[in-house]
């Protein structure tokens, strides 16, 4: 936790930034459809046909199939929100994404993406959030070790690259943390 701060005052951390807040509600609720039409279609397709071979694989089947398109589904879902919060074409990654066959779209777009973008809580400018330092105002973003400028966490007593004694360096008070 960071010195009398609440993530809820901070500007520099992004409200819902949790992954599976991401996933909308239109997708959740086709890839329920999708698992139950599958469900529903495998049972009428199986009931008049007499039994070849065994009926658990005919279930595991049709739950496996169900369960990988459902999925697929909320994956989609995920990639048109993610795709917006990163600053990248949202029609162009969309039709990759459900072109391409066999899910290839979503690794392209996984290996190919952009970092998040986020805003300096000086100047407002947009950057990186692996970014360190703000490259317009100088604004420290995270913590560093003042010797290797490597990032550190606020807990870390020593820098893990170079053993320099962090506790000597002048940090801004918001990137310290509690000390008991």
């Amino acid at each position: 936790m960071l010195l009398g701060t609440d993530v809820n005052q901070r500007p520099d951390v992004e409200e819902g930034s949790d992954e599976l807040k991401l996933i909308p509600l239109w997708s959740v609720l086709v890839s329920l459809l999708v698992f139950s039409a599958i469900q529903v279609l495998s049972f009428w397709g199986h009931q008049g046909q007499p039994h070849h071979g065994n009926p658990v694989l005919h279930v595991i089947g049709s739950y496996s199939w169900g369960a990988a398109l459902a999925s697929y589904v909320l994956l989609v879902g995920y990639i048109s929100r993610d795709v917006k919060r990163r600053n990248m074409r949202p029609g162009l990654w969309m039709l990759i994404v459900m072109v391409m066959p066999g899910g290839i779209g979503a690794v392209v777009y996984f290996l190919l993406r952009q970092p998040v973008m986020t805003r300096c809580p000086s100047c407002r400018t947009e950057v990186s959030s692996s970014f360190h330092f703000c490259p317009q105002c100088q604004f420290q973003m995270s913590p560093v070790c003042g010797q290797c400028f490597r990032g550190v966490h606020i807990t870390d007593v020593y820098c893990v690259q170079c053993g320099h004694d962090l506790t000597s360096d002048e940090m801004p008070a918001r990137l310290r943390s509690y000390s008991d």
